[in-house]
């Protein structure tokens, strides 16, 4: 079997299981719904998810320590991950394949010639990480001010292993990268003097926008599936919907799209997962080369080259996806995937200038505080920001999200939607709740969310710590928000017409939706001709049959009586009252009668509302709800805690 049999197969095999994992990410009893399914395996080998978290965070979720699988394997082959692995890079690979398989040798390697802006993803990496890294700046300052002979003992220990590489010349200009990395330490130490550190640096990981997987998973979760859905086959029991997913199938589409014109346009020049392995593995024990410097510059080896990495020249080793196309393609089999340096030599690192660099790293850690200088991050948020429960406090949240869309496809409810403007744009296709969506809000005994969430943006949560029973009882259920009722557009507060809906479908016990009841007049009296205890025949009332038995309406006779009694029936010109209140003596001929209408105004007791959004959902006005949960009194967030 050639190896380039082997990495299609193998290809195909991780872009069907990437799919079948996003199909399978469903609450249910099928067997091929979400039943031990390693659903996130594919996100947890991505080691840009876990350095990002890392640096944003100082800290990893478990499930991404798999990402050092790959990373042993990209310094030991090289980088396997774009050309063997990636579902996004296979789909890109097959699109190119495609659109390009007629054109002539000498078209083919002009396209697949090596272009000066592949140096892109190498800036939009460093970008992403340096917006990453301020919080891990300043945690260190800390630990340089706290234990400075530690601190300063490893800085020491650092430099010496610097200088050991530089002997066997792992990279290029030793001296100037120990001063840079001497002058950095003395800046970090620098950095605990300084006041309000954490306005002039703050993180927020931002890789998911960019990243391939948790793009190929947000774009399968949220565009492609729901698509299919009721048509190919049958996942959901009821449409699905999403908010916002226009800009995601734009971005997914023109990506894609990019390839017509230059095969593997994204992995060349936009990914920074890419960018990555390139840098790790620019030093692998094996790699893609000549075997002798005698090649004739047919370019056969470049025409079907999926890096763009030079094969025919001084090879390009951060850029080859290892494709292996070239090993089949060169007719004097010159190529080979060996531990010796390519013979015609190799282009050592990206070229990258100083002033990139400098650009890349300053605009990463500018840009976070310059978004936030609009006072998100002191000021009261969104009220509109609602989290799944089990979401960490904001700050944390927006530095451990990678948008992958995990939490939004398990959803039951299809309530999470990908954000849009309601945290700005750091929470750009993050999980937001709208209530308005779907087929209902946050079930009471759901806890699908935080256990799907790969990186723990979203906790795993215990069904009893969610709804505040036994051992957290003393802290109560968590909430996401709190109901409030918009008096100027409930039916019984603005309208006088009756609606317990919301009261109704609260789920907790006891309820947190309670009612005061009034009696409100409808306009509607006239003069009794005769009655008895339990009948009144009306002049001209001209009443609706049995339109005031529903159990809302009662009537009082003018004068002295007072009292409320209950209409259980009526003709067109008489009224049946409820033998429970009898007419005792009956009303003499001549006197008024006057309707009511009963109404069950409602009102939370915010102690109990965990801001479920069922009532929001329930409301009968449609356009905006009369009662809307907003983010207030969230338990992840003690600033917004209400005064009680």
């Amino acid at each position: 079997m050639k190896i380039t049999t082997a990495r299609r197969i193998s290809q195909a095999f991780f872009f069907i299981i990437t799919v079948w994992f996003c199909a399978v990410t469903a609450s249910g009893t099928e067997w091929w719904q979400l039943r031990g399914w390693p659903v996130n395996w594919i996100i947890e080998l991505d080691p840009l998810a876990g350095l990002g978290i890392l640096l944003a965070t100082h800290s990893i979720y478990s499930g991404l320590i798999w990402s050092l699988v790959t990373i042993v394997l990209t310094i030991l082959l090289g980088r396997f991950f774009c050309g063997w692995l990636c579902p996004f890079g296979t789909l890109h690979q097959f699109t190119g394949y495609i659109a390009n398989r007629e054109k002539t040798p000498a078209k083919k390697a002009e396209k697949n010639s090596y272009k000066s802006a592949q140096i892109l993803k190498y800036i939009f990496l460093i970008f992403l990480l340096t917006a990453a890294i301020p919080d891990l700046l300043v945690f260190i300052s800390g630990f340089s001010t706290a234990k400075p002979v530690i601190f300063w003992v490893l800085v020491a220990i650092i430099i010496i292993l610097l200088i050991i590489l530089s002997v066997f010349e792992i990279f290029t200009k030793p001296k100037k990268i120990i001063i840079s990395f001497l002058l950095a330490s003395v800046f970090i130490a620098l950095l605990s003097v300084l006041p309000q550190t954490s306005r002039i640096l703050s993180s927020s990981l931002q890789t998911g926008l960019l990243d391939p997987i948790p793009l190929f998973y947000r774009s399968v979760n949220l565009i492609f599936i729901p698509l299919l859905d009721g048509s190919l086959f049958s996942l959901s029991k009821i449409p699905r919907f999403y908010e916002g997913t226009w800009l995601i199938g734009a971005v997914f589409l023109a990506a894609v799209l990019m390839n017509l014109y230059i095969p593997r346009f994204y992995c060349r020049f936009i990914c920074p997962l890419g960018a990555l392995f390139g840098l790790l593995g620019r030093y692998a024990i094996w790699r893609i080369g000549k075997s002798e410097d005698k090649c004739p510059d047919c370019l056969m080896c470049e025409k079907d080259c999926e890096g763009a990495c030079s094969p025919s020249s001084k090879i390009r080793a951060s850029e080859c996806v290892l494709c292996m196309n070239c090993l089949h393609t060169c007719p004097h089999d010159l190529i080979g995937y060996r531990t010796q340096i390519s013979a015609s030599g190799e282009t050592a690192t990206p070229d990258l200038t100083k002033r990139r660099l400098v650009g890349s790293v300053l605009s990463g850690i500018i840009a976070v505080p310059m978004i936030r200088l609009n006072g998100s991050a002191v000021k009261t948020q969104n009220p509109r920001l609602i989290r799944p429960p089990g979401a960490v406090d904001e700050p944390a949240f927006l530095s451990r999200c990678i948008k992958c869309g995990q939490c939004m496809k398990v959803c039951p409810t299809n309530v999470i939607q990908p954000g849009l403007s309601e945290a700005g744009i750091e929470g750009l296709w993050s999980p937001v709740l709208d209530f308005k969506i779907g087929t209902s809000g946050c079930q009471l005994n759901c806890i699908a969310c935080g256990h799907i969430c790969p990186t723990s943006a979203i906790r795993p949560l215990r069904l009893d710590e969610k709804t505040g029973k036994n051992e957290f009882s003393s802290a109560g259920p968590i909430r996401i928000g709190t109901a409030f009722v918009d008096h100027g557009r409930c039916l019984p507060w603005a309208m006088d017409k009756p609606c317990i809906v919301c009261q109704e479908n609260c789920p907790v016990s006891p309820k947190a939706i309670l009612t005061k009841e009034a009696f409100s007049f409808t306009g509607k009296q006239s003069v009794i001709n005769n009655s008895d205890s339990s009948h009144i025949n009306i002049e001209q009332a001209g009443f609706i049959p049995d339109s005031l038995a529903t159990g809302d309406y009662y009537c009082k006779i003018s004068g002295n009586d007072e009292t409320m009694r209950l209409i259980t029936g009526n003709s067109e010109n008489s009224i049946k009252i409820s033998p429970s209140i009898p007419l005792k003596p009956p009303p003499s001929p001549g006197s008024r009668i006057e309707i009511y209408i009963r109404l069950q105004r409602p009102f939370i007791e915010p102690a109990r509302c965990t801001g479920c959004g069922i009532c929001e959902h329930e409301c009968p006005v449609r356009s905006i709800r009369a009662i809307r949960v907003t983010s207030d009194n969230e338990s992840r967030n003690k600033t917004a805690a209400m005064v009680l």
